[in-house]
């Protein structure tokens, strides 16, 4: 998919999903600019995590339009998503955990010339020499995760924020630019905590990959997010910096389940 000129990274539009007679998603709109980290936070229950379902090609949406840096991806199988430069974490980690560390990299590469027959016949040489470049590019985004230590160890030998960086660590494998991260910071340790949103910030600021991220740590929003969004009942119901949003009644008022009251 090409990028059409001045299009943000992604774009959403009057997105609607619905589960039997619950709503999960009414309408909701909102845009991530190229280059930026944005935040898309709320309640639980907001609908959150079934928006990034459906931009992601997990749900088929039922209204509304979802496009990728100006071209239409609405309803686009995630393998298809996936090839375009999309790329999604899980707020529960979905590893292979009888697989290493290096090895859950490595199967989240673009298909490779041993993945097709008669390949692994005829052209034995350009798979070796493919498999070892490969494999260096999993040391390297192993060493920028700092978990170079553990690149032949076992997936399910990781703690839970270990997990949430080899996802990402897969999805930088896969040559996304824009990533949806949901909930980094679920059940993370405060230490390793400071090691994801160094690891955001630098993929962000030194490589220029997008991300939109759920998280429910506000201060950890407001660290990493140039603009956020508040999700509510399935609608956006504010946007703006962190401290606009925090300061809205009405983003309150969604959270507490009172309004504030004026000063």
């Amino acid at each position: 998919m090409s990028q059409a000129a001045g299009a943000p990274a992604l774009a959403v539009e009057g997105l609607t999903k619905r589960f039997g007679g619950v709503v999960a998603l009414d309408g909701a709109s909102f845009t991530v600019q190229e280059g930026s980290v944005t935040g898309l936070i709320g309640p639980n229950g907001a609908g959150k995590s079934t928006a990034f379902a459906t931009i992601a090609g997990f749900h088929a949406p039922d209204g509304g339009r979802v496009a990728l840096r100006g071209r239409d991806i609405t309803g686009a199988a995630p393998w298809v998503l996936h090839r375009a430069g999309l790329a999604r974490t899980f707020q529960i980690p979905r590893l292979f955990v009888r697989l290493s560390v290096i090895e859950n990299l490595m199967v989240a590469a673009p298909p490779q010339s041993g993945e097709i027959l008669p390949a692994p016949w005829f052209a034995r040489g350009r798979i070796a020499r493919e498999e070892a470049a490969l494999r260096a590019r999993a040391e390297a985004v192993l060493a920028q995760l700092n978990l170079s230590r553990h690149a032949d160890a076992p997936a399910s030998a990781l703690s839970g924020g270990q997990k949430k960086l080899v996802e990402l660590g897969r999805a930088l494998m896969s040559g996304a630019s824009l990533i949806l991260l949901d909930e980094p910071a679920a059940g993370v340790n405060r230490t390793l905590l400071r090691e994801i949103a160094h690891t955001i910030a630098a993929l962000n600021r030194e490589h220029g990959i997008t991300f939109l991220l759920i998280e429910h740590d506000l201060d950890l929003v407001a660290e990493l997010c140039h603009h956020v969004y508040c999700l509510a009942e399935g609608r956006v119901i504010a946007s703006g910096t962190m401290a606009e949003v925090r300061a809205d009644p009405v983003v309150a008022e969604a959270y507490l389940g009172m309004a504030i009251e004026p000063t």
